[in-house]
């Protein structure tokens, strides 16, 4: 029987073995096993059922006299086996939507919602922005702050909105600033990020070169220029890394190596998307277990992804979200290539912790987050 799935009855055990090891952080013994199963069964048949699941790489007995813990393979296991996660009560995704109602733009939302993760799981959180690769300017404006000094916004298609402070030798005429504003929202938006300094640039030239409108514009230019390349890389927000100290499973050597891969934001966009690869059954979540993550820090921790954004199966995923009353339209945008074609933009939000997780429970938030970060992104920009 090596190598092949256990049977209904030890499928139990070592269920009812891994979720009790999660609760106590000690071996688990037949005894206890036998009065927490669903069925009926002696301590002798679960303990011949541990010994079976023992033989096959799914327990492991750490010490003699002690009882079974499970082996990264019966994760795996369990994991698999989790084709259904128990969606969030109504209650559930209210506090989520009211937590993140508070953020007052798409990064902040991104921010909150890292927090509210690390919150839920008591383990770190990393939430990934969309890409900007394929992003495209949405609406660009200036908004006057002083006789010398204005407010230069760009909202992109990846809903991020940049803004810059611009300051100059006088202000220009509204007249002006109004039609510069129009003439470069004419020829910048849909385009790529990299093309907003020239669009400016181009605009100012439209002017006499006397007017204080070009001093304003050109000031806009020297604020954006390195735009695109500034935004290529994702931005990451992370949440609860100090709760990794509190592992009694992860040695100070790994300890380490884990925060070194932490460090590095590339690892960690790679350690999400590749663990989303990992998804099963229609939960919409992946999940990677120790060596799974190919990362050294990594060999005695889990890393649950799922991803959000705007394509066909996120958005299928996303309609069991939160309630659309509750999504705020203000900070939300609709990712399209300016064609009317809805963008594949994604991201990943994901949960680091220890192999001994509550995985059920780790996954059903991770998903809720991200479900409402599809919904959110998914909206027409208010």
């Amino acid at each position: 029987m090596r190598g092949r799935p256990p049977q209904v009855r030890r499928m139990m055990v070592l269920r009812a073995v891994i979720t009790q090891y999660v609760k106590t952080r000690e071996p688990v013994g037949s005894s206890v096993v036998s009065h927490i199963l669903p069925v009926a069964a002696s301590s002798a048949t679960v303990r011949n059922d541990m010994n079976e699941l023992e033989n096959e790489g799914y327990l492991i007995q750490p010490h003699t006299s002690a009882g079974r813990i499970p082996t990264q393979k019966g994760y795996r296991l369990f994991v698999d086996r989790l084709t259904r996660l128990a969606p969030l009560t109504l209650a559930q995704k209210r506090g989520i939507a009211d937590f993140l109602s508070h953020s007052v733009s798409f990064d902040d939302t991104l921010r909150l919602a890292a927090q509210l993760l690390s919150r839920i799981t008591g383990q770190v959180a990393v939430v990934a922005s969309p890409s900007t690769k394929q992003a495209t300017l949405q609406r660009f404006g200036i908004v006057p702050l002083s006789w010398n000094a204005a407010l230069a916004i760009a909202v992109t298609s990846s809903g991020r909105v940049e803004q810059r402070t611009i300051v100059t030798d006088g202000s220009p005429e509204l007249e002006d600033m109004h039609t510069a504003i129009v003439r470069i929202n004419e020829i910048a938006v849909h385009r790529p990020l990299s093309h907003l300094s020239q669009s400016v640039r181009n605009v100012a030239h439209e002017f006499d070169s006397s007017a204080s409108i070009v001093n304003l514009l050109t000031a806009v230019v020297h604020a954006f220029d390195g735009f695109n390349e500034q935004l290529l890389s994702d931005k990451l927000y992370m949440a609860g890394v100090g709760k990794l100290t509190r592992s009694e499973e992860t040695s100070p050597e790994d300890l380490a190596a884990l925060f070194d891969a932490l460090e590095e934001q590339v690892v960690v966009l790679r350690l999400l998307s590749y663990a989303s690869e990992f998804e099963k059954g229609s939960t919409g979540v992946g999940v990677a277990i120790g060596s799974e993550t190919r990362t050294r820090g990594l060999l005695h921790a889990s890393i649950v992804s799922s991803a959000y954004g705007h394509s066909s199966a996120v958005s299928k995923r996303a309609s069991d979200s939160l309630p659309s009353s509750s999504s705020s339209s203000s900070q939300s945008t609709q990712l399209s290539d300016g064609n009317g074609t809805d963008s594949t933009l994604l991201a990943y939000v994901g949960s680091i912790g220890p192999t001994r997780m509550d995985y059920p429970a780790t996954m059903a938030a991770v998903r809720a987050v991200a479900q409402y970060l599809s919904v959110i992104v998914g909206k027409q920009e208010g």
